[in-house]
């Protein structure tokens, strides 16, 4: 029984791999990415496979009973690049599909949404057995941010009071691992979040604490984030977007309290103080 991991070399794909590891057999797990090379050191067999190249895909699946599609990193090709890895993966044979979503995709408002939607219904419509892992935000995509915050001598967005359940990748891997090891858990869907939430307010204190420097929170605009944003050399797309993502949040977009992660992996997700340690030691 083969188990593919497509985006096995990224960040959240790695840690799949070596929670899956401690679960299965190594000889039994394939990494799916664009470049084999990349994933000599993760210790299982890796094959070419690019979401843009439907082509070579059903080759590639040959022999895949279970695939973890984990969600391509390009915003706005998605919905075609999923549609080709599940078109391909009908045509090869495999048996189920665990698809890394978004956080109430049916209901959020951010911009994200609208690609993950569309790939949970190809896969609803897809006549394979499928599992969707509705994942939050990662809270490093928050803590990447905290030492450039110390340098500036403060955090800016514009989240305002909105609740952010987050997780570490380490927390979202750990279940993805735990799904793609189990029995019986087809056709379920997950609201995979954090245990507690935290406002970028409570973030800027939790920094200040652990810094014992003053580190305030200065909530913007969206447009004036997104200027702030192009200020330091995103692109103006780019600056939007991430600036909509903070809108999204003081929607709630990135709360949930059902505590579905920390039951499915069995323990208490990653607290924010832990992750914010950790960001303040790199």
């Amino acid at each position: 029984m083969k188990t593919g991991i497509t985006g096995a070399t990224g960040q959240l794909g790695r840690l799949v791999v070596e929670n899956l590891k401690r679960k299965v057999a190594a000889g039994n797990l394939v990494a799916l990415v664009r470049t084999p090379e990349k994933a000599s050191d993760l210790g299982i067999e890796a094959r070419a496979f690019d979401y843009e190249k439907p082509e070579s895909l059903v080759g590639a699946l040959q022999g895949i009973d279970h695939l973890l599609l984990i969600s391509g990193n390009e915003i706005g090709k998605r919905k075609q690049q999923h549609e080709n890895v599940i078109t391909a993966a009908k045509q090869a044979g495999v048996k189920w599909i665990v698809y890394t979503s978004l956080l109430h995709a049916d209901t959020s408002t951010l911009s994200l949404a609208e690609e993950h939607k569309a790939t949970e219904e190809a896969l609803k419509t897809s006549g394979i057995a499928y599992t969707i892992l509705r994942n939050g935000w990662y809270t490093e995509n928050y803590t990447d941010s905290v030492p450039g915050a110390v340098k500036a001598g403060v955090l800016v967005g514009s989240a305002g009071e909105g609740k952010i359940s987050s997780a570490t990748r380490e927390d979202f891997a750990e279940a993805a691992a735990v799904v793609l090891a189990s029995e019986n858990q087809e056709g379920k869907v997950y609201e995979l979040a954090g245990d507690d939430y935290f406002t970028l307010k409570d973030l800027a204190a939790e920094v200040s604490r652990q810094t014992g420097k003053d580190i305030p929170y200065k909530n913007l605009t969206e447009t004036e984030y997104a200027e702030m944003l192009k200020s330091f050399g995103l692109p103006e797309e780019i600056a939007k977007t991430i600036a909509s993502f903070d809108t999204g949040a003081a929607n709630n977009d990135l709360f949930d309290d059902s505590k579905q992660l920390s039951r499915l992996i069995g323990r208490p997700t990653t607290p924010l103080t832990q992750a914010v340690k950790e960001a303040l030691g790199s």
